[in-house]
């Protein structure tokens, strides 16, 4: 009797989409089933994978979560999402479901892909491609937050003279999806949600499922389960040669590889911030002034026992006290485009810049 092959669903989209926050729903939703996560962290630390851990779930235990924190999956899948399927597969009993958190640049093709290797094929099914969008950066006619201050940096780039890499992600991430989920919808009045949902559709070459969410919050059913192993590789398959008709050129081999290079991270050290109010603003500020795509850590806020977890996309900022005070604290994971001034912005913060990658 053949052994019944454990299904994994991917889920991808842009940065700051709400990936983190819709698979933690998804966690405390389990009922029993046991939940094993790969996050593909952009970033030297791994900040998802404590943030994940928080919801204490017992369907999700801190050794069924692999964080993979040296670049984009989607270049990495022989060295790094291999092994890590390999290690869950190992487990006794083996996890029920297989949940991987892309990280935000990552071309979902390569890793749908991986599922067709035969080591894999045999004992896991890909159930299915969720992709997340920002809705409220759709209803404004973009794809992502302060997506003026982004095509203005690519515009002053004079060597620049491809497709932007951030639009041919967006592209790619919408054609391979069975399911697209639009997140952020309490931020949506009607003809807002109307205009996310229809700069979506101009992106679909067939019909595709699209959903909308508050607050991350989705039926389990509804992300997992979707039982379209045959789909979702002919939906690679389809965006691969749609995107990247120029293979045969040698000149064009890693075209989305050098896209990444349009992205840098770095990590500020911080001490103790006096109010997170305050933090909280001025990190908001600044993004508006360096273009900070995306930031997220956990702080000490003086006179607080709990952590202080930040997480901003673009302009906007959220913060909450963390549940534990285990995990890292005074570190802060900064994600914006090749040329971000690090050491200026943690000066600004009044931190220090602990590392740098481009």
């Amino acid at each position: 009797m053949s052994q019944a092959r454990i299904p994994a669903t991917v889920i991808t989209g842009f940065l700051g989409s709400g990936k983190t926050t819709l698979i933690r729903n998804i966690i405390m939703q389990a009922n029993g089933k046991r939940l094993a996560l790969i996050v593909n962290e952009f970033g030297d630390i791994g900040m998802d994978g404590d943030m994940l851990q928080e919801c204490g779930a017992d369907s999700c235990r801190a050794e069924d979560i692999i964080e993979l924190a040296n670049g984009c999956i989607c270049c990495t899948v022989a060295d790094d999402f291999l092994p890590s399927i390999q290690t869950l597969l190992a487990q006794d009993p083996p996890p029920d479901h297989i949940v991987i958190e892309t990280s935000g640049l990552a071309l979902p093709q390569p890793l749908v892909q991986a599922f067709g290797w035969p080591d894999i094929k045999s004992r896991v099914m890909l159930d299915g491609v969720v992709t997340l969008v920002d809705g409220p950066a759709l209803a404004m006619g973009g794809i992502a937050h302060d997506l003026e201050a982004l095509e203005a940096q690519r515009a002053a780039d004079a060597e620049l003279d491809h497709e932007s890499p951030i639009d041919e992600l967006f592209e790619d991430q919408i054609s391979a999806a069975n399911l697209i989920v639009i997140s952020k919808a309490d931020m949506l009045d009607d003809d807002g949600a109307a205009k996310a949902r229809t700069m979506v559709e101009r992106h679909l070459d067939e019909p595709t499922p699209i959903i909308s969410v508050a607050g991350g919050v989705a039926p389990m059913d509804a992300i997992l389960g979707l039982d379209m192993e045959d789909q979702a590789h002919a939906r690679a398959e389809h965006a691969h040669h749609h995107h990247h008709h120029h293979d045969d050129d040698p000149d064009h081999h890693h075209e989305h590889e050098h896209g990444h290079d349009e992205f840098a991270s770095f990590i500020i050290s911080m001490g103790s911030v006096d109010s997170a109010a305050t933090f909280t603003a001025q990190l908001a500020e600044l993004a508006g002034q360096h273009g900070i795509l995306r930031a997220k850590g956990r702080l000490q806020e003086a006179g607080k026992a709990l952590p202080l977890v930040v997480q901003a996309v673009g302009k906007r900022v959220d913060s909450y006290y963390a549940r534990d005070t285990e995990a890292r604290v005074g570190q802060l994971v900064v994600i914006g485009l090749a040329g971000l001034d690090g050491a200026a912005i943690a000066s600004q913060l009044g931190g220090s810049l602990a590392d740098a990658s481009s």
